[in-house]
C-alpha cells in the first residue's frame, strides 16, 4: 500500500503556456500527449523574448495566463520538461483555475529567471507560433531529443541556437 502511494505522489501537473501547447512538441519530448485541462494562471504575464520563438511568463499582479496543465506526469517525463527548459527557467509551484470548472489545482510552471530581462517585450501569441514557427520548433525538439541521450549532449538552449543559427545560414 506504501508504494501505490509514493507512485501516487510523484505525479505531477504542470501547466504550459508557449511551445509545450503544441500536442506534437509534447509528443515528441515524452513520447505520448498526457490528458490536459485548459486552465488559467492568474498575476502572470506572457511575454515575447527579443531573439527567440519561445514566451517568457513573469509574475505581473492583475495579469493572467492562458494555458492548460498537463496532468499526470512523471518523475521521468518531468526530468526531460526540466532538461528541454533549461537554466532560463526555474520551475515553481503555482495555483492554477481549470477553465471547465474554476477549479483551483496545484502544478508545477517555468518561469523566465531574469526578472529584469530588457529583452522581455508584449504579449507571446501561440496562434502566430503555430503558423510561423511550429514546424522549425519542432525538428529542433527532435534534435534535442537526439542529443540528450548522446554522451556529450547540448543543452536545448546550445541546440536552440545551432539549430536556429544553422537554419538562417
Amino acid at each position: 500500500m506504501g508504494s501505490a502511494a509514493t507512485a501516487t505522489a510523484a505525479i505531477s501537473n504542470v501547466f504550459v503556456y508557449g511551445s509545450l501547447l503544441a500536442d506534437d512538441v509534447v509528443r515528441v519530448l515524452l513520447s505520448r500527449v498526457p490528458p490536459s485541462s485548459p486552465a488559467i494562471l492568474p498575476d502572470f504575464h506572457r511575454f515575447s523574448i527579443k531573439g527567440r520563438v519561445y514566451p517568457a511568463i513573469l509574475p505581473v499582479e492583475d495579469k493572467k495566463v492562458i494555458g492548460k496543465v498537463l496532468i499526470g506526469i512523471t518523475p521521468p517525463e518531468l526530468d526531460i520538461l526540466d532538461s528541454f527548459e533549461d537554466d532560463e527557467y526555474e520551475r515553481k509551484t503555482v495555483d492554477v483555475l481549470l477553465k471547465d470548472s474554476s477549479e483551483k489545482l496545484q502544478a508545477h510552471t517555468y518561469v523566465w529567471l531574469n526578472k529584469t530581462d530588457p529583452n522581455l517585450y508584449g504579449e507571446w501569441d501561440f496562434e502566430e507560433w503555430k503558423v510561423v514557427h511550429m514546424d522549425n520548433f519542432l525538428n529542433m525538439t527532435k534534435g534535442f531529443m537526439e542529443e540528450i541521450t548522446a554522451p556529450d549532449s547540448k543543452t536545448r538552449v546550445e541546440t536552440y541556437e545551432s539549430f536556429y543559427q544553422e537554419k538562417d545560414k
